[in-house]
């Protein structure tokens, strides 16, 4: 419920401060007296966008501030989820700076203008010509047949069904996909691994065979050159093995007269008893060479075979040639294990839509159930307003196909005169017909689900006499579980109101501002007065008055 209004610096309003009770409230004024400033300022407090031409003094800020008590709106979820701070008495306000840049709070907390859109369409509903339109929607006349079946849990579900419809269609489009570019590929991919596998390729197999090739290919090179080594250590007299050991028993002979003379001799036999050792693996060596034409040939093939392998797929090593291998099985195996994926995939499809169809299936039963009661209340409460020939024909399909609509189409058809032929609301009712079925719509509504507060800016516009009055107690019945508001010309309804506003302009030191203010008794009987019998104040048009507002 709206409790109070604070508006600073906007167009004509310089400031204003109003409190706002539960039940029928009503505002009346003369045309262009700003009723519509009104409006306007409560359309910045629920995320419409701004116009810096509202500011009515460029040097300051305009701001525009509401309070409701949202206690009775289920909002706590809400808060927790924008992460505000949830008061049961909510603050909203609105600053547009004199740059035109505009911020909103919510309890102090700056938020985004979509945030503060999705609250506000929780707490005011500001009804217009314009939005009588809505009733002609498709999506409108879907969310009156839902508030009487009941079918929020149910269109939850559905909704969320259709996500993981979406998203279970997407793999399973994605993986067709995939097979049939993989199944171009197949052939390819698997004639390059079988090659590649039949190769039984190892990562250091290239080093070790470059190595034995270069042995192969120079084997009588090697013998010589080990024969040479070997005599160069042998040789008599004049060989390094004699040589070094006529020096170790030169040594040997002084090596008790010094310590440092020992060290030497004993570092001279540790040399003899390593070039002996290394003179024995010099004819190991030699012995192991020997000419292999076939193996030489053998290594030939098989260097080149991993060579020409490295060339055919861009890489200079085994182990690159090992991941191009293992890259080609995973692709191989991806596209021989596809069709199971596929088959996987549909059945997940298949498994949506079943529990799709169960869902629209009850969605359908429930609507169904409340077609009859809902066109005969409708229709009752337009014969109310003076339309005792209004009839409705619901038109419920259930459909193949799914739509956020829980899968069924809906139209409401109309007529507004006997043995007329139905049509849609756009095309057969008149904008006077569309804002009575819109009162009717919101009437009913309110008496199942809670609605935010709703303003009413002159739907009764075209309507008078005795229509004025009925329409005047619907607005007085639906005021009774929600607070409800109505800019009207019609003295009936401005009657109705439990409290009365007037909007009017005065001039200040030669400058025009809006005002608004609560009127008392006798305020309300000349305002209604006025507005049966015009400025004069005839005894007839207060008497009138007074019995509108049923006063003794």
């Amino acid at each position: 419920m709206l409790q109070t209004l604070t508006i600073q610096n906007f167009a004509l309003i310089e400031s204003l401060h109003v409190n706002f009770t539960s039940g029928l409230s009503t505002i009346t004024g003369e045309t262009g007296a700003g009723k519509s400033l009104l409006l306007g300022a409560l359309g910045l407090i629920i995320g419409k966008r701004v116009d810096t031409s509202v500011i009515k003094n460029a040097e300051k800020k305009c701001v525009v501030e509401a309070y409701f008590n949202v206690s009775d709106y289920e909002l706590t979820a809400f808060f927790e989820e924008e992460d505000l701070d949830y008061e049961e008495e909510t603050c909203i306000r609105r600053e547009i700076l004199p740059s035109g840049k505009s911020r909103a709070f919510v309890n102090d907390t700056p938020v985004t203008l979509k945030v503060l859109q999705s609250l506000g369409e929780q707490l005011i509903d500001i009804h217009s010509q314009h939005q009588t339109l809505e009733v002609t929607q498709p999506e409108f006349q879907f969310y009156i047949l839902d508030a009487l079946a009941k079918t929020t849990k149910e269109l939850a579900s559905f909704t969320r069904g259709l996500k993981q419809l979406k998203l279970a269609k997407k793999e399973l489009k994605a993986l067709q996909e995939n097979e049939l570019r993989f199944k171009e590929e197949y052939n390819y991919n698997s004639h390059l691994l079988t090659e590649l596998l039949e190769a039984a390729i190892k990562v250091e197999e290239q080093s070790e065979l470059e190595e034995l090739l270069e042995k192969l290919s120079n084997t009588e090179e090697i013998q010589e050159r080990l024969a040479f080594a070997v005599g160069s250590i042998t040789a008599e007299s004049h060989g390094a093995f004699d040589q070094l050991t006529e020096a170790k028993n030169s040594m040997q002979k002084i090596a008790s007269y010094s310590l440092a003379y020992d060290e030497l001799f004993k570092r001279l036999e540790s040399v003899c008893i390593e070039l002996d050792d290394l003179r024995s693996s010099m004819e190991q060596q030699a012995e192991l060479v020997d000419a292999d034409p076939q193996k030489l040939g053998s290594v030939n093939d098989r260097l080149q075979l991993l060579y020409n392998l490295q060339k055919k797929h861009s890489v200079g090593t085994n182990e690159e040639l090992l991941n191009v291998q293992k890259v080609l099985q995973e692709k191989v195996s991806v596209t021989e294990n596809m069709h199971e994926a596929i088959e996987k995939a549909q059945l997940a499809v298949s498994d949506v839509e079943r529990k799709l169809n169960s869902l629209a299936d009850k969605i359908h039963t429930k609507r169904t159930k409340v077609l009859k009661g809902l066109t005969n209340k409708l229709e009752d409460i337009l014969a109310q307003l003076g339309m005792q020939n209004a009839t409705f024909k619901p038109v419920l399909e259930r459909i193949d196909t799914f739509n956020s609509f829980g899968g069924n189409s809906f139209e409401l058809l109309f007529s507004a005169n006997k043995g007329g032929q139905f049509g849609t609301l756009k095309k057969v009712a008149s904008g006077g017909e569309l804002s009575r079925i819109m009162l009717a719509v919101k009437m009913l509504l309110s008496q199942y689900i809670k609605l935010p507060t709703i303003i009413f800016d002159e739907i009764d516009t075209g309507v008078s006499g005795e229509v004025a009055q009925k329409m005047a107690n619907l607005l007085y019945d639906m005021s009774a579980s929600q607070q409800v508001f109505s800019i009207t010309h019609l003295p009936q309804i401005a009657a109705k109101g439990s409290i009365q506003y007037k909007v009017f302009k005065e001039d200040i030191d030669n400058v025009t501002y809006t005002q608004l203010k609560q009127l008392n008794e006798l305020d309300r009987i000349a305002e209604i007065a006025e507005m049966i019998g015009g400025k004069q104040l005839t005894e007839a048009a207060q008497a009138h008055a007074k019995s509108l507002l049923a006063i003794q």
